[in-house]
Parts: structure tokens; C-alpha cells; sequence
């Protein structure tokens, strides 16, 4: 008769094959999910990527049109304005030149009611040349709208090349069509400008109006794809259902390849760009790495299945000890391994005695590579003191958890942010401290991102200055340190000459292009990395310039003025030149000789900006003398 004791040990050993099968099974299981979970992490990465890639696309989109709109609202108002007889023509004619001031711009041309062409930037015979079978011209002829018409893209008269149009109507004085002035961009130049990026060998950034007529493709210098209707594809199939901005998976009609990508809609021109990257290129390392682990995956469980084999007739003498440490060791790893965050135990020595699995996704070293090393390795140096006093606390006793946030090193992306929670552990029979627990979390993203919103709380969003409240700072700083180190410290006040005029002739739109066009020459002349420019309010900027005299303080002053000048953006309110201009106060301070704050600085400046504006404006004034009233006595 077969006794229970008996009939226990029988089934032991199936039952420790069966731990063994599900062990392997589990093994291969979870380097399943974590492959397929690597090809998402893979795939969503390259989606930032387009996404990043789009937004930068879009904005380089926009600025360049916003750029043509900008010339052709100064040319139509001109034409308008003065007609176009042979007098004003023959002086446009010299004048066009000067606007193409950008390699973005091809070429400027004026077309009358006819389509006979009246001037243009480029240099050949046009007395012949008509343009009215131009799609372009024969929309500005049947409709009266006066806003700007981005066209389709279209094979150059002039040079042969695909051109990109931007065009606008031009009335006569009884609002009748005059004709059309036209602003041309070369295929070409966005597609050199898309090259720039690395998308892949088989990716692709492209442009495209919302009809989706291709205006523009990378690696597509012959404009092969140039003009191609896409309007079937199933994008713009379900257009007006989608968001503005979307990742979107696809086929592409094109080269068949299969695409990920992120599309984003202009705002404010009938354009979109379209990012997208190969699958097959984003998941290729992929592909290669997933083979090699598995791989391994198998050759670990075929070992597994080999030992296991041999410790099943082991277990039957250690039966109840055996099934003791694999329910512990199941429990301890369910906590542990199952944990997004990284679980590790460090003993007296400060060496890592387990490391969880998340320590790959976190540190970007497998626990393998980890386990017996320091815990203080790849710790920054600037944060290693303050690491080392908490675990010396709590192995003394001094306190049993703490939390800090410190910098460690990633294998593959550097420095990370990382937040642990620390715990102390103790034996078990003597209930003596024998070791640490830590608990680490990535916190890089809420770090950027904390990062990022202080960055915008000290950003002037129009222009991307500093804004008044970061000048203040900087100023108070700056101030403090000329004091401190007996240097002299020089500030000047721009104020753009009646620019209210300029918003009500022009608009709001083109109002913010002008202060956005000043503030780029402001960040030319402000180079030095203590040098400061900031949008001081409304249409008044500020520019801070430590360790500079009066005479450094001119010269910049003079610079930023005749940069504007040299914009020469139109502005007919604003005589005698009737381009935009500014009017400049400067001053100096040697705080180290006065008792004075900051604020005598700002006073001075404004005093020289007013006495520049009361002398007849576009002009620099400086301060009288350099400010340095005597300290006050003890």
C-alpha cells in the first residue's frame, strides 16, 4: 500500500519539472513583453523625433511666408499709393533689388492688368514677357480679395527652376485690378533646408498645401515629386475630421514605403509639413538587438531546462525548504521585478547585492553589469557628498529612510535625474543593520520640464527676449557685481518710432514682425555672454551691457540703429524717410562710486531716450556724463 509520505515524494518531482517548464515559459514570456515593449519605446521615440521635426518645419514654413507677406504688403501699398506709371515703375525697378535681401527670396516681380511684366529682380529682357496664363494672375483678376495667395508650385519663366509663389493684387485708385505683385521661393531652397536633418536613409520631410498639391520634398533635388497631387491619399480623404497635429501612420503613395510620421497644420498660411521616418529604418537596431537577445533568452532556458533537470531529484530530500525559498523568492521578485522603478539592495560595504530589472530601462546597464559594483558609481561629482552623508546616516542608525533627488549617469544618454527613496534593513536574528534598500525613479522629464516653465516664466513670448520681470534680475545682479568689482555698466533704451501708426496702417500682424525683426537685431548686437536684451514693454526694448563705458555703449547703440535702417522695412507714417526706425538713449554708471541703485540707470537712459525722440527722432542720444554720484558718508 502506497503511503501518503510516499505518494509525496512521487509527485515532487513532476511537480518541480512543472517550475521548471514554468519558469522557462515565464522567462520567455517576459522577454516577449520586453522586446515588444522596446519596439514601442523604438516607435515612439522616432515619434517625438518627427514630431519635434515637424513643429520646426512648420515654424521654418511659416517665418518664410510670413517673410514674402511682409514684402509684398510694402510693395502693394506702395504701387497703390503712387500708381504705377513710368516714374514710380523705373524706381521700383531700382528699389526691388534691395528687398531680396534673403536667401529665401528668388525673385520680386510686378505684373500690370494685362500681365505684361513692369519690373522684377532679374536680370534679363522682360519687355516681351506676359504672365497672365499664370493660375495666380487670373485668381488675383477675377477676385478682389487682397490677401496673399500661396499658389502651386510652378516651373520658373526667368531661371527654369520649380518655384514656390506668393502673390497679392494690386487696385487701381478706383479699387478696379492693376495687376499682381509676385514673390517667388525655390523648391529648392526648402528642400536644401529640409537636408539639414537626419530623418533616416529612407525618411522624408515634406511641404504641402492643404489641398495636398507637394510643394517641397528632401532628397528630391530633380523635383520629381514637385506638383504631385496627393488629394486621394487617405489624409486628406478624411482632411476636415482630423486635428491639426497628429502622428500618423501610412503607406506611402510614393515609394510604397511604410511610414511613420507626424503632420502639423499651419496656423496661419493653407500649408502643412509632413515628418515621417522608415519603419523598417526605426526598427532595424531594433530587429538586430531583439535577435541577439533572444537568442541568448534561449540558450539561458535551454540551460535552465538542462540544471533543472538535475536539482528535481535534488528537491526530493529538500522538499519543504525548497518550496519555502521559491514562494519567498517568487514574492520577492513580484514586488521587485514587476516595478517600473528600480529596486536595488546595497550592503555595509556599499556594493549592490540586487538590482531589479528596470535598472536597463533606468541606467541603461542591465542588472548583470550592475550587480557587485558600487552604488556610488556614476553618481555627478556635485552630488556625490550629500549621497554619501545619507547612507552613512542611515548604515549608523541616524535614521531609517531618506529621499533626495541627484544626477546620475545614463549608459547612452548621459545625465539623468533620478529620485531614490532609501530604507534601512535589518537581520533578521540579531536585528542588527546589515544593509540598505533604494527605490529609484527617472525624474528627467519632470526636471525638463520644471526647467522649461522657468525658462517661459522669464521669456518674452512674442519676441523671445528676456522679459522686464528677467531684466530687473539681471539688472539688480549686474549692478550688485560692477559694485562689487569696480567695472562701469552701460544701458540702452530703444523705442520704435510711431510704431502706434505702424500697427494701424499695416496691422497687428505685421506689427509683430517688425518688433520681432528688431529683437533679432538685438540679439545680434547683445553677443557677449553677460550682455542682455529684453523686451521692455510694449514696443521699448532694453539692452544691459556690463563691464562698458559711454563709448562702447554708443557704438552698440549706432549698430542697432543702423541695422534697422538697413532692414529698411517700410513705414509710411513715419517721414522723412518713411521706413522704420528707432529712437536710442543711452547711459553709463560706475556703481562703485555711487550710493545710487539700479534704478538711476534706468532714469538716465530714459532721459536720453526722451531727449532723442523731443530732437527729431531715429537718432541715439547718450546721458550728458557718466552717472557716479559720490557714497554716501558713514
Amino acid at each position: 500500500m502506497v503511503t501518503s509520505r510516499e505518494l509525496g515524494k512521487t509527485r515532487l518531482p513532476l511537480w518541480a519539472a512543472g517550475f521548471v517548464v514554468l519558469t522557462c515559459v515565464a522567462i520567455l514570456g517576459l522577454s516577449a513583453w520586453r522586446e515588444w515593449e522596446a519596439r514601442n519605446a523604438d516607435l515612439r521615440n522616432a515619434e517625438i523625433d518627427v514630431t519635434n521635426l515637424a513643429q520646426s518645419l512648420i515654424q521654418h514654413a511659416d517665418d518664410t511666408f510670413e517673410l514674402a507677406d511682409t514684402i509684398l504688403v510694402g510693395l502693394v501699398h506702395r504701387l497703390e499709393i503712387d500708381g504705377t506709371g513710368p516714374d514710380t515703375i523705373l524706381k521700383l525697378q531700382a528699389y526691388l533689388p534691395t528687398r531680396k535681401s534673403s536667401e529665401r527670396i528668388r525673385g520680386i516681380f510686378i505684373y500690370d492688368a494685362t500681365g505684361r511684366w513692369l519690373a522684377t529682380t532679374e536680370h534679363l529682357d522682360f519687355s516681351k514677357l506676359n504672365n497672365s496664363d499664370r493660375e495666380y494672375f487670373q485668381r488675383h483678376r477675377d477676385s478682389t480679395d487682397a490677401g496673399t495667395l500661396i499658389g502651386r508650385p510652378v516651373k520658373s519663366r526667368s531661371g527654369g527652376q520649380w518655384i514656390v509663389t506668393a502673390s497679392r493684387r494690386i487696385n487701381d485708385s478706383d479699387g478696379g485690378f492693376a495687376g499682381v505683385a509676385l514673390l517667388t521661393i525655390d523648391v529648392s531652397y526648402f528642400v536644401k533646408f529640409y537636408e539639414r536633418f537626419d530623418i533616416g536613409p529612407n525618411g522624408s520631410a515634406s511641404l504641402l498645401n492643404d489641398s495636398g498639391i507637394m510643394l517641397a520634398r528632401s532628397r528630391d533635388e530633380s523635383g520629381a515629386f514637385v506638383g504631385r497631387d496627393l488629394s486621394d491619399a487617405p489624409l486628406f480623404r478624411s482632411w476636415k475630421s482630423r486635428p491639426a497635429a497628429a502622428v500618423y501612420y501610412f503607406k506611402s503613395p510614393l515609394d510604397g514605403a511604410e511610414r511613420l510620421s507626424y503632420y502639423q497644420r499651419s496656423s496661419r498660411y493653407p500649408l502643412m509639413v509632413l515628418a515621417s521616418k522608415s519603419q523598417a529604418d526605426v526598427l532595424a537596431p531594433w530587429r538586430r538587438a531583439a535577435a541577439a537577445r533572444m537568442s541568448f533568452v534561449l540558450g539561458l532556458v535551454l540551460l535552465i531546462a538542462v540544471i533543472g533537470y538535475y536539482l528535481v531529484r535534488q528537491l526530493l530530500q529538500r522538499q519543504r525548504t525548497a518550496q519555502a525559498l521559491v514562494a519567498k523568492e517568487a514574492n520577492f521578485r513580484l514586488l521587485a521585478e514587476q516595478s517600473s522603478d528600480m529596486v536595488t539592495r546595497i550592503g555595509l560595504d556599499n556594493r549592490l547585492l540586487y538590482v531589479s530589472p528596470s535598472c536597463a530601462r533606468i541606467t541603461g546597464w542591465s542588472a548583470e553589469e550592475l550587480m557587485g559594483t558600487s552604488a556610488l558609481a556614476g553618481i555627478h561629482a556635485d552630488d556625490m557628498e550629500r549621497v554619501e552623508q545619507a547612507i552613512a546616516a542611515l548604515k549608523n542608525g541616524e535614521a531609517e529612510e531618506a529621499r533626495f533627488v541627484y544626477r546620475q549617469r545614463h549608459r547612452d544618454k548621459g545625465e539623468i535625474w533620478v529620485e531614490a527613496a532609501l530604507h534601512v534593513t535589518v537581520a533578521s536574528d540579531s536585528g542588527v543593520i546589515d544593509g540598505v534598500v533604494t527605490v529609484v525613479r527617472d525624474m528627467t522629464e519632470q526636471k525638463d520640464l520644471q526647467d522649461r516653465l522657468a525658462s517661459l516664466a522669464t521669456t518674452d513670448g512674442l519676441t523671445g527676449l528676456a522679459n522686464r520681470r528677467a531684466f530687473d534680475d539681471h539688472l539688480a545682479d549686474e549692478w550688485a557685481r560692477a559694485r562689487r568689482d569696480g567695472t562701469q555698466l552701460s544701458l540702452l533704451l530703444i523705442d520704435v518710432d510711431h510704431f502706434k501708426k505702424f500697427n494701424d496702417l499695416y496691422g497687428h500682424l505685421a506689427g509683430d514682425a517688425c518688433l520681432r525683426a528688431l529683437a533679432r537685431i538685438l540679439s545680434a548686437q547683445a553677443r557677449r555672454p553677460a550682455d542682455l536684451a529684453a523686451r521692455y514693454g510694449g514696443e521699448e526694448f532694453a539692452v544691459l551691457l556690463p563691464n562698458t563705458g559711454p563709448e562702447g555703449c554708443a557704438e552698440v547703440g549706432e549698430a542697432i540703429r543702423q541695422a534697422l535702417l538697413d532692414l529698411a522695412m517700410l513705414h509710411a507714417q513715419n517721414p522723412p524717410s518713411r521706413l522704420v526706425t528707432a529712437s536710442i538713449g543711452g547711459a553709463a554708471a560706475l556703481p562703485s562710486q555711487t550710493a545710487m541703485d539700479s534704478s538711476t540707470l534706468v532714469a538716465a537712459a530714459d532721459r536720453a531716450l526722451y531727449a532723442a525722440k523731443e530732437s527729431g527722432r531715429d537718432r541715439l542720444v547718450m546721458s550728458g556724463q557718466v552717472i557716479a554720484w559720490p557714497a554716501k558718508s558713514a
